[in-house]
């Protein structure tokens, strides 16, 4: 039993050391994100507070013309993501990905600029980078989602190390026998208590990072994956001018067609306005049943011809996609409020402090191990 112990002691020492850095930083910089939010609003309301204010009923500025003002600027090669204002004193953003790439904040009411930041400016944006992806793109997040695999394995080890023989002494903590005991027994208990915790976040987390594991999700049921739908072709001798109605719809009218889809109200979420309209504008809704704070039912409207090409709902979309309406907000908190938004922070904070206590721990005593073996040989 004992020689099956140093099995798991060592297994749970090596995946800490090597992967235990990467979980250091993300349980720390992902409490961090659970209050970076708030404070950047606190500390730039230039960009977040509205210079204006709408009347109840005011339709405020035309999304035309805030496109159009955008197109101007960055060209029709911009891929170009809408933010209307969703409460009373909010700016309106227009996330911009192109030559330039970054956020523009606007006066709601008049469309004028208040600001702009890069997608690397502000503490915010580059904690939110380096959370989400190790500012590695699509590697870094397949690198999170290995990490969360080794922190279940982690877990596992760690839960047989503790498991105690006389229940009363696994939840011991000495404080009174030195600094290397009262941190073992802190890391031992802290890990014990909150593990789980811990690894609802991790999992969470891998899950929105890898699009895989969604896929995989939506295999094992069966299911068929929904797919944003493609532009139909143009018929045989028409040209992309020909396609267009004599008088196109502006996208203040695309969004009217878009929210008409639903019979209860929905707001609008985001507006996805492609480049050179090669693929469909999406409308991402927000339905008062669905559980994700930015809406995942969405509608997607040929901008050529004004057409309604598919519509979306978030309860209808298939399982490894549908799990994101929930995961998403259980992994930031926002499903519980400000109770687990709290329980984020305290298990980023314990994860951030499992993994120190951890390569502490193992330097010291190895520390005190080479001393040891150095004193005998004398």
């Amino acid at each position: 039993m004992k020689g099956l112990r140093g099995v798991w002691l060592r297994v749970h020492r090596w995946l800490a050391l090597s992967a235990g850095w990467i979980l250091i930083f993300s349980g720390l910089s992902g409490a961090g994100l659970v209050v970076t939010p708030a404070l950047d609003r606190w500390a730039n309301p230039q960009l977040f507070q509205a210079r204006s204010d709408l009347a109840p009923g005011q339709a405020g500025v035309a999304l035309e013309s805030v496109l159009q003002s955008a197109r101007k600027e960055f060209g029709d090669g911009a891929n170009l993501v809408f933010r209307p204002a969703r409460a009373p004193g909010e700016t309106f953003q227009v996330r911009v990905r192109g030559a330039w790439h970054g956020t523009l904040y606007l006066d709601p009411a008049t469309g004028a600029e208040q600001g702009r930041r890069g997608e690397s400016d502000g503490a915010a944006n580059v904690l939110f980078k380096l959370h989400s992806a190790l500012y590695l793109d699509g590697t870094g997040k397949a690198i999170l989602a290995w990490v969360a695999l080794a922190y279940l394995f982690l877990l596992v080890t760690g839960g047989v190390l503790w498991w105690p023989r006389h229940w009363a002494k696994g939840w011991n903590i000495a404080l009174d026998r030195g600094l290397l005991r009262s941190l073992f027994d802190l890391h031992r208990v802290g890990g014990a208590t909150l593990g789980l915790l811990i690894a609802v976040s991790v999992a969470t987390g891998a899950y929105m990072a890898w699009r895989p594991l969604g896929a995989a999700v939506t295999w094992v049921s069966g299911a068929t994956p929904v797919k944003a739908p493609k532009l139909p072709p143009m018929p045989a001798g028409a040209s992309a001018q020909s396609t267009v109605p004599a008088t196109p719809l502006t996208l203040d009218q695309l969004a009217a067609k878009a929210v008409a889809q639903f019979q209860e109200p929905a707001p609008i979420g985001y507006i996805v306005v492609p480049p050179h309209a090669a693929t469909p504008t999406r409308f991402r809704m927000m339905l008062a049943d669905d559980p994700h704070p930015n809406g995942m039912s969405s509608v997607w409207i040929d901008p050529r011809s004004a057409e309604v090409l598919a519509v979306q709902r978030w309860n209808t979309l298939d399982p490894g996609a549908r799990a994101t309406a929930v995961i998403y907000p259980l992994h930031t908190g926002e499903l519980g409020g400000v109770a687990l938004e709290t329980a984020v922070a305290i298990g980023g904070l314990t994860l951030g402090g499992l993994g120190i206590s951890g390569v502490w721990l193992w330097w010291r005593r190895r520390a005190i191990k080479h001393a040891t073996a150095k004193a005998r040989a004398r």
